[in-house]
């Protein structure tokens, strides 16, 4: 798409978008009585308007039904969770059995590495991102000394080359490669949260599996933002939160994927609890844990019902805009008009305020872009939070703004543009 740094032709290509209606199902935040321009759903998503009626009705159903709920109603608590399986597979690539929403996100990727890193002399090595989110590395830390490894050898931390912000596919490979044998667990994000940077996940899958090793995905950034495959890829395992580009909410409830090849495998560990007992039978009360068939077999506690129908709320809109394919058209037009737009802004300030890190071709990164800003960032961010625009910020010196397809506009991330050039010159004069 050739982009034009003009309002009229950010107009123009709203009033072509065929997803622009779905803005409508969302309530933005206000501030001096005028909605944000919101470019934070890479941290939390905007709140469905549907989301209040189907807690709403929730709520009836605890008021008139008490216990009887989970099994009397016209939908049983019980069996609430598979409601979501169904829109929950296409946003990841999966079949229904192969997905659960439980827990939360950093609690399913420990009892994920329960069944899924299984070290032993010789073969022990996990090898992830430099630079991930903090929780994946405390989890894997842990882990692994629970196991009786010492991180410092057991941990392979992959980073970018000298004087660049992303990885490069070829140096993934060639680290798994190198490592050969001794990988236990190859666990990487999907989507980098600092750099916005979408990892290719099929590769990264094909490499770990090609050296003996198990693959799985912290999905956090990835899920309900960039298209994934993760049963065609043979990713064996993956986690995600669901409030972030999935709009359910702060602390919401989160998912899991595991293959199909692994349901019939007797031999993985799994901290077990009543919940994942097989469905027929669990009010029996038996001793002995036989799991439900497919993903529902992890499951440890009962169903969250009110977190679940947040997430409902928000994956119903996914399916009204045809899940993935039309939104991922949309994101990285959105991202690559940002991209521009900051060039643009640099050419008007006569010099390189503000550095992307993102990848500049769409196919490696989703809907987030990176600024370094080289002066004054912390500065310059308020400023923009001062006059409604809400993106994130990073320390030491990187504004995060994320353009997501369901809610946000070209109008927006010209809008943005015009404010960050606004804002720079009198910052800078």
């Amino acid at each position: 798409m050739n982009f034009d740094y003009t309002l009229a032709f950010a107009k123009a290509q709203d009033q072509a978008d065929p997803l622009a209606d779905l803005r409508n199902d969302f309530l933005f935040p206000k501030q001096h009585g005028k909605p944000f321009i919101y470019l934070c759903g890479n941290s939390l998503g905007l709140q469905p308007k549907a989301a209040r009626e189907v807690v709403e009705q929730q709520m009836t159903n605890w008021e008139n039904l008490a216990v009887e709920g989970w099994f009397e109603g016209e939908e049983p608590w019980m069996f609430y969770h598979k409601k979501l399986k169904s829109l929950m597979a296409p946003i990841v690539g999966a079949s229904p059995l192969e997905v659960c929403p439980m827990n939360t996100l950093t609690v399913n990727l420990h009892l994920l590495m329960v069944s899924f890193y299984k070290p032993q002399p010789g073969k022990f090595k996990i090898i992830m991102e430099a630079g991930a989110f903090p929780s994946d590395q405390y989890a894997i830390e842990s882990q692994v000394r629970f196991h009786g490894f010492d991180p410092k050898e057991a941990i392979v931390e992959i980073s970018p080359r000298a004087g660049e912000y992303t990885l490069r596919t070829a140096d993934i490979v060639a680290e798994i490669e190198a490592a050969g044998s001794e990988i236990a667990l190859v666990l990487f994000g999907g989507v980098n949260y600092f750099s916005g940077q979408w990892f290719d996940m099929e590769a990264i899958t094909k490499a770990g599996h090609g050296v003996g090793a198990l693959v799985g995905f912290d999905l956090a950034h990835a899920a309900g933002n960039v298209p994934l495959k993760l049963h065609d890829w043979g990713v064996d395992f993956a986690c995600w939160c669901s409030y972030k580009y999935q709009n359910s909410g702060p602390g919401g409830i989160s998912g899991i994927f595991v293959h199909e090849q692994h349901f019939a495998d007797k031999s993985l560990n799994r901290f077990a609890g009543w919940w994942g007992y097989q469905e027929a039978e669990r009010f029996k009360m038996e001793k002995g844990f036989i799991p439900e068939a497919g993903a529902d077999g992890w499951q440890v506690s009962c169903t969250q019902v009110m977190p679940m129908a947040l997430y409902y709320a928000s994956l119903k809109i996914f399916e009204k805009a045809g899940f993935m394919e039309a939104l991922r058209a949309k994101s990285e037009a959105l991202t690559g008009y940002l991209i521009f737009i900051v060039n643009e802004v640099n050419k008007e300030l006569g010099e390189e305020k503000f550095k992307v890190i993102t990848p500049a071709e769409s196919a490696d990164r989703g809907a987030q872009v990176s600024i370094i800003a080289k002066s004054k960032g912390k500065e310059i961010f308020q400023q923009l939070v001062a006059h409604n625009v809400l993106g994130d910020w990073r320390e030491p010196n990187v504004i995060r703004l994320s353009p997501v397809p369901l809610y946000n506009s070209f109008e927006d991330v010209f809008k943005t543009g015009a404010l960050m050039l606004k804002i720079s010159k009198e910052i800078f004069a």
